[in-house]
C-alpha cells in the first residue's frame, strides 16, 4: 500500500479535558448556582473542558477554560470563580505550566493567583505555589483511541502474534491501531483489540497491572507522552520502531497525537462483492474476499446527512464526468459528499447530482439511478471494529457489581463483542461470552443463552444508533439504565464509539 500523510486537525473534543484536584476530585461546573467546585467523582459533561490556547511556549501557555455549555472559568477580584463570558481581553485567561511529574497549574494572568481547590470549594486566593495547586489532566474524549507519532509519521499497531506494539502504519485502518485508553488510580492502562496490556518491559501481557500502569503528560492539542513515572518515556525506538521504555529520546519521539479511532467500513453489493479500489482509483465491485483497497473511512458530520467515503490511497470517492464515481477526490470538493440513507442496516447513497450510486454490469460504480433499487442498496460492515465501546449522554454502556442490569452512567466501559450475521445485524456478546439478553421492561442483562439480532447504523464519524431486538432504539437514561424503549431517534439515542 503506497504510504499516505494521515493527519488531520484535532476536533474539538480531542482537546478537551477533566482536571483533578489533589483530593481526586474534579472540577465542576454547577448549572443551578451558576459556580465552580470540585466535588465529582467521575468525569462527564459538567466536567469537560476545552483548553483555548492563545500563547505556547515550551512549558506554559496562555490559556481560557471553556465547558460544553459555551460559558468560561472565569476568575474575580475577590479570588472567587464564577462561569460566564470574559469582560475583557485578559479575563479568564490563566498562565497553564506543564510539570515533569504530569501536573498542570493553573495561574490567573490578572492576579497571580492559583487556581486551587479544598477538597469542595474552588478559588484562587494564593500567589506560592503548594501541592494544593496541582491538576491531573484527563483526556475526556472517549476511551477507544489511535496514536500517532508526528515524527515517524505512523500510527502504534499492535501485533499479538509477536506480542510487541510497533509503530508502523501509515494509515490506521486495521483494528490492531485502535488501542482502549484504560484510567484507574491516576495511571493509565494502553489495551489492544485483542484484549492485552502493554506493560513496561515492551511486551503485551493478559491482565493489568501495576507493570501496565503508566503515567501521562497531557499537551493542549491532543499531545501526550505516557511514562513509567521512573524516568523511562514511552516511544518508537530502533529501525522497526519497537514502542518501548528508553531514557533518551529525540526531537520528541516520546509525544503522540490522542486521537478517536477512526470508523473503516466495507461496503458490499447485492452479488455479494466488496467495493474494491483497482488501478490506482477506479471503484469496482470485484473482490469476494476483503483487502486493503476495499477498506473506506466513513466521515460522516453529525450535523449534517452526508458521507464522505476516503479510500486507503488517501483519497475521497466523487463522481466524475459520465457519472463515473473514482477515488480520486479531494476532502473539500462538493462531489466527494454524498447523502446517506439507510433500510434496514443497508445503505444507500445518492450523488450531488441526486442520482443513486450503483453497480453497472461491468462492475464499476456509477451514479445512474434516479430511484434507487436492490443494485444501489449496499451491505455495510464495520471492519477495524471487533467490539464497539459505548459512550452516551451519561456515561459508558457497562456492568456494575451493585446492579444485575446493563447501565449507562458509567465511568469505565464494557467490550461490548461484535459478531455480525447479516449486513447491519450484530450479536451483542458480552465480555464473558455470554449474550445480551432484553427483558421485557426493554432493559439488558449480559449473561443471556441465545444471540439476539441488534441492528446498527451509522449518523457519523463516531456515532450511531442501535435498534434492539424488540424494535425500539436503544437509550441512555437519566436513572442510569439502559433502556430499549425509543420508537424514534432522540438525543439520547445517539451512541458515540
Amino acid at each position: 500500500m503506497e504510504e499516505v500523510e494521515w493527519t488531520r486537525s484535532p476536533k474539538p473534543e480531542e482537546l478537551r479535558v477533566g482536571l483533578i484536584s489533589w483530593a481526586g476530585s474534579y472540577l465542576t461546573f454547577e448549572a443551578y448556582k451558576n459556580t465552580v467546585t470540585a466535588t465529582a467523582k467521575g468525569l462527564g459533561r459538567r466536567q469537560t473542558w476545552e483548553i483555548l490556547v492563545s500563547n505556547e511556549h515550551d512549558a506554559q501557555a496562555v490559556v481560557r477554560l471553556r465547558g460544553l455549555q459555551g460559558l468560561y472559568l472565569l476568575c474575580e477580584a475577590d479570588g472567587s470563580l464564577c462561569y460566564g463570558r470574559p469582560r475583557t481581553s485578559h479575563h479568564g485567561c490563566f498562565l497553564l505550566r506543564f510539570h515533569r511529574n504530569g501536573k498542570w497549574t493553573l495561574q490567573c494572568v490578572i492576579s497571580g493567583r492559583y487556581l486551587e481547590s479544598d477538597g469542595e470549594d474552588v478559588f484562587c486566593n494564593s500567589r506560592v505555589l503548594s501541592a494544593y495547586h496541582m491538576w491531573t489532566p484527563r483526556p475526556a474524549l472517549h476511551v477507544h483511541v489511535i496514536l500517532y507519532s508526528p515524527v515517524n509519521h505512523c500510527y502504534a499497531r499492535a501485533d499479538p502474534t509477536m506480542g510487541r506494539v510497533w509503530v508502523d502504519a501509515p494509515v490506521p485502518c486495521l483494528e490492531e491501531c485502535g488501542f482502549l485508553l484504560h484510567f484507574q488510580d491516576g495511571c493509565y492502562h494502553l489495551e489492544t483489540s485483542a484484549h492485552f496490556f502493554l506493560s513496561h518491559l515492551d511486551r503485551l501481557v493478559p491482565q493489568p497491572s501495576t507493570q501496565t500502569a503508566f503515567h501521562m503528560q497531557v499537551r493542549p492539542g491532543g499531545l501526550v507522552a505516557l511514562s513509567d513515572g521512573e524516568g523511562g518515556m514511552l516511544y518508537p525506538q530502533g529501525s522497526r520502531l519497537l514502542l518501548g521504555l528508553g531514557s533518551n529520546p529525540h526531537r520528541g519521539e516520546e509525544w503522540f497525537v490522542l486521537q478517536r479511532c477512526p470508523t473503516w467500513v466495507s461496503l458490499r453489493s447485492k452479488t455479494r462483492k466488496f467495493l474494491s479500489i483497482i488501478y490506482d482509483v477506479e471503484v469496482c465491485a470485484a473482490s469476494e474476499h476483503i483487502t486493503p483497497m476495499s477498506l473506506f473511512q466513513f466521515e460522516c458530520d453529525d450535523e449534517s446527512p452526508t458521507l464522505q467515503l476516503r479510500a486507503a490511497n488517501g483519497c475521497y470517492l466523487a463522481q466524475r464526468h459520465h457519472r463515473t464515481v473514482v477515488a480520486n477526490g479531494h476532502p473539500m470538493e462538493a462531489d466527494t459528499f454524498f447523502r446517506v440513507h439507510w433500510n434496514c442496516g443497508r445503505i444507500i447513497l445518492q450523488s450531488p447530482n441526486g442520482r443513486f450510486l450503483g453497480i453497472i454490469d461491468n462492475g464499476l460504480l456509477m451514479a445512474n439511478a434516479t430511484i434507487p433499487g436492490p443494485s444501489e442498496e449496499f451491505g455495510i460492515r464495520l471492519a477495524n471494529r471487533p467490539f464497539l465501546v459505548l459512550r452516551g449522554r451519561h456515561g459508558y454502556v457497562g456492568t456494575s457489581s451493585e446492579h444485575d442490569l446493563m447501565k449507562c452512567n458509567m465511568d469505565q466501559p464494557d467490550c461490548i463483542h461484535l459478531l455480525p450475521c447479516r449486513q447491519g445485524i450484530y450479536h451483542f456478546q458480552a465480555q464473558g461470552g455470554a449474550f445480551w439478553s432484553i427483558t421485557s421492561f426493554g432493559t439488558f442483562r449480559p449473561w443471556g443463552k441465545f444471540a439476539l439480532n441488534f441492528c446498527i447504523e451509522l449518523h457519523g464519524s463516531n456515532l450511531l444508533t442501535v435498534l434492539a431486538p424488540n424494535g425500539f432504539y436503544m437509550r441512555s437514561d437519566r436513572s442510569g439504565t439502559l433502556l430499549a424503549d425509543s420508537e424514534e431517534i432522540t438525543k439520547d439515542c445517539i451512541w458515540e464509539f
